[in-house]
């Protein structure tokens, strides 16, 4: 732990690993407040409760930090373009259009974005106006991820969102007159759904044609509200029925799926989670925001301040960094296997080394393991899990968790 970023030579010294160029770099910027808090979510996210109601949040103080922490972590990206960015939540569209107007124009002012960049917001349907929606786009948003979940109203309840069914389908009419990319994020095996109930939130999605579909399995996180209080969801044999009719259905409707909850439209794949799944770099600002940064011989990790307060007092005091550590090179190929064996069709196997700056020999064990065992595809120009592979993704990855000690 850390409570002042060590100066950039630090990292810049002779280490363990060895890059033979930096990764791709991208952009999250965290929001952390929403309406209210939904009994699933385990993300940073916080009920604003001060006077003047929901949306009352203190926008411009927290750009002012957001802008503070940017500034304080140049000097680790300095130079480095940024190809996609991704401003997430909590529920970034409660932003008023002249605050995000402020945040892009001061990502734009601070560094080198690519000029046909993925700018991504997450937005809510229960925050949704035409006219803001058109101000989010003429500012540079263009791609949408729109947090349906459920277009039954009953489920939306039990999931404590705040709107209804219409609303989501009217936020998707919003989208499709101001965006030609987006993404509908909707979740599954919910609490007393259906698989006829499931199949019907999945078909009035694909009624829309959105360029990107994300597929959630329910899960009941630790510290929610529904890990305290489970609710009563579908049995497993029910789940899996789900998944695979979704699997069947969305690539009937000409959605590849590429990761094990993302589906697209040929040339539609999201930059942006693609380039964690690749094991790129990102620079992460805002309230508890996670960042990752490769430098040649080394991979730093950061973490921001959690509470939004705390964040915000922290980043006018000079630094937002709450905890900064080196990756251990023994740990690398357990992280890189953890984000590319999500991805159903793998990655080269160069990229290992590319990202990673370790020898193929450090994985070599345990790729031969994986396939022996049939979780892996025998081919040695792709790191790829088979559909066992997938079905077991969780005992494949912890295969690569000490690597090859030799």
């Amino acid at each position: 732990m850390s409570e002042s970023t060590l100066p950039v030579q630090n990292f810049l010294r002779p280490g363990k690993i060895s890059l033979p160029a930096l990764p791709p770099m991208s952009l999250y910027v965290h929001f952390p407040w929403c309406v209210r808090k939904c009994p699933y979510c385990d993300f940073n996210s916080h009920e604003w409760r001060g006077e003047g109601g929901a949306q009352a949040f203190p926008e411009q103080a927290y750009l002012d930090a957001l802008r503070q922490d940017l500034e304080q972590a140049l000097p680790l990206v300095w130079g480095r373009p940024v190809h996609t960015v991704f401003i997430g939540g909590g529920t970034p569209s409660l932003l008023s259009a002249a605050g995000l107007d402020r945040l892009l124009s001061d990502l734009r002012a601070l560094l080198p974005l690519d000029a046909d960049a993925e700018i991504t917001m997450e937005a809510n349907p229960g925050t949704f106006e035409a006219d803001k929606f058109r101000s989010f786009r003429a500012s540079g948003i263009n791609r949408l991820s729109i947090g349906i979940q459920s277009f039954n109203s009953e489920h939306l309840k039990a999931l404590g969102r705040i709107h209804d069914g219409d609303e989501a389908r009217h936020a998707i009419e919003i989208a499709q007159a101001n965006f030609d990319n987006f993404n509908l994020d909707l979740m599954f095996a919910l609490p007393n759904q259906t698989l006829a109930q499931c199949q019907q939130d999945v078909e009035t999605a694909i009624s829309f044609a959105p360029p990107h579909l994300s597929l959630y399995h329910l899960t009941l996180e630790p510290n929610t509200q529904f890990h305290k209080y489970p609710p009563t969801v579908p049995d497993d044999d029910t789940s899996a029925d789900m998944q695979d009719w979704i699997a069947e259905r969305t690539a009937a409707a000409g959605y590849g799926r590429y990761e094990v909850s993302a589906y697209a439209q040929p040339h539609r794949r999201a930059k942006h989670n693609l380039n964690y799944w690749e094991f790129g770099d990102y620079l992460g600002i805002g309230a508890g925001a996670h960042s990752k940064i490769s430098f040649p011989h080394r991979v730093l990790r950061q973490v921001r301040h959690k509470h939004p307060q705390r964040f915000m007092e922290a980043a006018a005091a000079g630094n937002a960094v709450q905890e900064e550590r080196e990756v251990d090179a023994r740990d690398l190929p357990f992280e890189f296997m953890l984000n590319a064996l999500r991805l159903t069709d793998g990655v080269k196997s160069e990229l290992f080394a590319d990202r990673t700056g370790l020898p193929m020999a450090k994985i070599a064990k345990a790729l031969a393991a994986g396939v022996e065992k049939g979780l892996l595809v025998d081919d040695p120009q792709r790191i790829a899990p088979t559909e066992l592979g997938q079905r077991f993704l969780n005992d494949l990855q912890g295969m690569f968790l000490e690597g090859d000690k030799k």
